[in-house]
């Protein structure tokens, strides 16, 4: 038996990677190709019904997509950004959960008001992972990036929170609002203290105790959970525990964490999270049977209209709201309009195109318990959103950044002068050490002044590309020129090493430790792709 298990999930693993692949080609950003993929396969007669627990969305799926998307976030332009960011997660996700109630209780024979708030806090969180995942390979500003990446990081733990006090407000029929936002701020902090205290022991743990690369990458992978389940276990939010925890490791992950092991970790949460994500987007397109199967109070084409109607409201209170937030504060307030740059209309267009539903609302809505009446328009109207908001706006979404060809104007210095400065004052660092520390080694060893030789050249190499960055049209064609030469130069030299392994002159551990050195310089040229 245990057999028949592994060979159907290693075909189905193959499976998704290969969709991947496809889409890859087809140049469909996978999410929305793997859900395509998964609502065609489950039409296929004699397909088994795949239906997803809530628990392996929650606690097995979530906690790492979650520490992931925290970990690689840019505190200072989190932080820059927090006000938006913050109203985005917490403000338009309480706005959009009142819209949806009122919406759907008039349009929808027998729901409640209370059942509509529990269907506005299933549905109002953008999925983070689709998002990213489409955005990754289009043009748009960096500050655009970081708000939406930012509120999914925290609309997750707000909506669930929604979806509880509503979810406990059908069952008992009871719900006392002072009451409801006093438990809303108790679960929000406590749950951020929880996530920063285990933070802090793991990271402690990691200064302290003798450890290597390997059980390093093990405890990363370890860390979500614990701060997911402990905050759980004591009812506060599970998702701004882990949210807090990862953004605090990663800003010290240099205090505990060696310079293989932040390679070797950063490789295997890439690959994992990218595992995860694409399981979870093939089984949103699986979950179609069931979702139909259930829907025995209405027709489809009601379900369906409804969808449509609600979608509809979400997708202009977004858009609203999105405007409000960027003109209103200047409207209000002089000192704001003063300081602040004159705001792009374009901006709060894509911040609301973008805002794509996913696994979160339908782990939401299918972990609604099966004998609460109306669960299954909840669900089936669940379905149909993501499917709205992934397949619809996700596939428009490039033609309509191409379409407002919108442009970064985010004041600051170029990356490219960025990395330069950086590389200049490191170098010009490590070169005043030699001079100053290290002088009669300079004059008697001559690795040590080849050392020295080789930084002065490569500050003077630096020096010569501020000159080019500042010529912007010039720097862009003679970069791009010597990224074409250096590539040759790196193929070259690999199969040079190739015709060595033939020869089988040099020790096998040493030859891959010199492509591993070839791998990190083609990385410094290509960036990493995933």
């Amino acid at each position: 038996m245990i057999h028949n298990y592994v060979i159907i999930a290693i075909a189905v693993a193959f499976s998704v990677m290969m969709l991947v692949l496809l889409g890859q080609k087809l140049k469909v950003a996978y999410p929305i190709f793997l859900v395509i993929s998964g609502l065609i396969i489950s039409l296929v007669p004699g397909m088994p019904v795949f239906q997803i627990h809530p628990d392996i969305v929650f606690l097995i799926f979530l906690p790492p997509i979650l520490f992931e998307a925290a970990w690689f976030t840019s505190w200072k332009d989190f932080w820059k950004n927090r006000k938006q960011i913050s109203s985005m997660a917490f403000g338009l996700v309480f706005i959009t959960s009142l819209v949806v109630a009122y919406v759907s209780s008039s349009i929808i024979p027998g729901l409640t008001l209370a059942m509509g708030f529990l269907l506005g806090g299933v549905n109002s969180p953008p999925d983070a992972v689709a998002a990213t995942s489409i955005l990754k390979n289009l043009k748009i500003p960096q500050k655009t990036t970081t708000v939406l990446e930012g509120e999914s990081l925290l609309n997750d733990a707000s909506s669930l929170i929604v979806f509880k006090f509503a979810l406990a407000a059908v069952m008992t029929g009871q719900f006392i609002f002072k009451e409801a936002v006093g438990d809303f701020f108790i679960m929000a902090v406590m749950g951020i203290l929880i996530g920063l205290g285990i933070g802090y022991l793991f990271s402690a743990l990691l200064r302290i105790v003798p450890s290597n690369s390997n059980t390093d990458t093990i405890i990363t992978l370890i860390v979500p959970y614990v701060m997911y389940i402990s905050a759980e276990h004591f009812h506060y939010s599970g998702v701004l525990s882990v949210v807090a925890g990862g953004l605090m490791m990663s800003y010290h992950s240099h205090c505990f964490l060696s310079h293989t092991a932040r390679l070797q970790a950063g490789s295997v949460w890439n690959t994992l999270v990218f595992a995860i994500n694409a399981s979870v987007f093939i089984l949103i397109g699986l979950e179609l049977p069931v979702v139909v199967q259930d829907m025995t109070d209405y027709t489809l084409a009601e379900g369906i209209k409804y969808a449509l109607l609600i979608g509809g409201a979400m997708i202009g209170v977004r858009l609203l709201y999105s405007y409000a937030l960027a003109y209103l504060p200047g409207i209000c307030f002089k000192r704001i309009r003063l300081k602040q740059p004159k705001a792009n209309w374009k901006e709060p267009f894509v911040i609301s195109f973008a805002a794509m539903r996913g696994v979160v609302s339908l782990a939401a809505a299918m972990s609604i318990p099966l004998d609460m009446p109306k669960r299954n328009i909840i669900l089936f109207v669940t379905f149909v959103i993501i499917l709205i908001t992934l397949l619809g706006q996700g596939l428009l979404l490039p033609y309509v950044l191409k379409w407002l060809n919108i442009e970064d104007d985010e004041e600051g210095i170029p990356h490219e002068k960025q990395e330069a400065l950086i590389q200049h004052k490191l170098k010009q660092v490590a070169l005043e050490k030699l001079n100053q520390e290290f002088g009669e080694d300079v004059q008697g060893n001559s690795l040590i002044r080849h050392q020295k030789t080789k930084l002065e050249s490569e500050l003077k190499l630096l020096t010569d590309k501020f000159s080019c960055i500042d010529q912007s049209e010039h720097f862009r064609s003679v970069a791009a020129r010597s990224r074409e030469v250096y590539h040759e130069i790196l193929k070259s030299q690999r199969q040079e090493l190739y015709t060595l392994r033939r020869a089988k002159i040099y020790d096998d551990a040493v030859l891959r430790k010199t492509e591993m050195q070839l791998d990190f310089d083609e990385t410094k040229l290509t960036g990493f792709q995933h």
